[in-house]
């Protein structure tokens, strides 16, 4: 039975995990006792004796532990911002051309992050297909759940006596230097940082992802974007076509879109939005789901020649 380690479980990315993965019948999970869990010797011994590797830790000590494991069997889905522009580290993203095979094949894989996923499923196939150019200089913004803080930022929010300033949403990395601009810039194919504003909100998960489209950076119509869309993420050979991970609509409720309506699950849709001239791109998903957790399981079922969507709720 294929085992599996999760470094880094008791944080919120790790907690999904583990909660997808035990519900599994095909997985083992590899527990160390709590007295044990930050002990270098058993980490160790984990991470070697695992088939699959989840990294769910800080950017520094995520380099460390990929450091530590020698056997060349174990795949290694690092969760964290480390090694997702390297050239040893296959990007998780099987939506994006040719990368479900390159993932199928990894024993290193970079797990997306949440504000990019939305980013570049809405961006890279305009630039590939020449609807934009590399060239343009694009903008974005996001919506996300507070859950996408962490440990620290949730018990912020869910305070009994919080900060009022926390009842309304925040805009955050106002230096433009937010961590998820590198993944960003590479994947879409564009030549410079999108001007990216990502913003916090009081409720705990769900992402809402939009990318403007005015006339002078997009001459197609909106029914071009969505059948660009639909044909960039055709589900694969073989998958049922009622369990994509990305699928394209253009529903909305009653002439709203709430960043929640994903909350939960493991999957992301795709809208087109707007008039002619002005237009948005909008993906939605769960920041803990498609934009973290859910990405790492569906990476680790392609590493392991099984169906990419097992163990999602989609």
């Amino acid at each position: 039975m294929t085992q599996v380690f999760i470094d880094g479980s008791a944080g919120t990315t790790g907690l999904r995990i583990r909660e997808r993965l035990s519900a599994r019948s095909d997985l083992s999970l590899l527990v160390l006792p709590e007295e044990l869990r930050k002990d270098p010797s058993a980490r160790r011994d984990a991470l070697n004796r695992a088939d699959v590797v989840f990294l769910c830790l800080p950017d520094d000590a995520a380099r460390e532990a990929a450091s530590m494991v020698e056997n060349p069997d174990t795949v290694v889905i690092d969760t964290s911002t480390a090694h997702r522009v390297s050239p040893d580290w296959i990007y998780g993203m099987p939506e994006l051309p040719g990368q479900r095979e390159r993932i199928s094949s990894a024993r290193r894989i970079a797990n997306p992050g949440c504000h990019a996923t939305g980013f570049i499923l809405l961006a890279a196939p305009l630039v590939a297909r020449g609807i934009i150019p590399a060239s343009a200089s694009l903008s974005c913004f996001s919506l996300t759940g507070y859950s996408g803080g962490g440990k620290k930022m949730i018990a912020e929010y869910e305070a009994a006596e919080r900060d009022p300033l926390l009842d309304a949403p925040r805009m955050y990395g106002l230096s433009q230097q937010h961590k998820h601009l590198p993944e960003m810039r590479k994947y879409a194919g564009l030549e410079s940082d999108p001007v990216f504003c990502p913003i916090v909100a009081p409720y705990y998960a769900g992402m809402e992802v939009v990318l403007p489209l005015s006339g002078e950076i997009c001459s197609a119509s909106l029914q071009d974007l969505l059948e660009i869309y639909a044909a960039f993420y055709a589900p694969a050979p073989g998958m049922d076509s009622s369990r994509v991970p990305v699928r394209v609509t253009d529903a909305a409720e009653g002439g709203f879109l709430s960043a929640g309506f994903h909350a939960g699950r493991d999957d992301l849709s795709i809208g087109v939005f707007g008039a002619e001239g002005r237009l948005t791109a909008v993906a939605r998903f769960d920041n803990l789901g498609k934009g973290a957790s859910g990405a790492a399981i569906q990476n680790m079922n392609l590493a392991l020649g099984l169906d990419e969507t097992t163990g999602l709720v989609i």
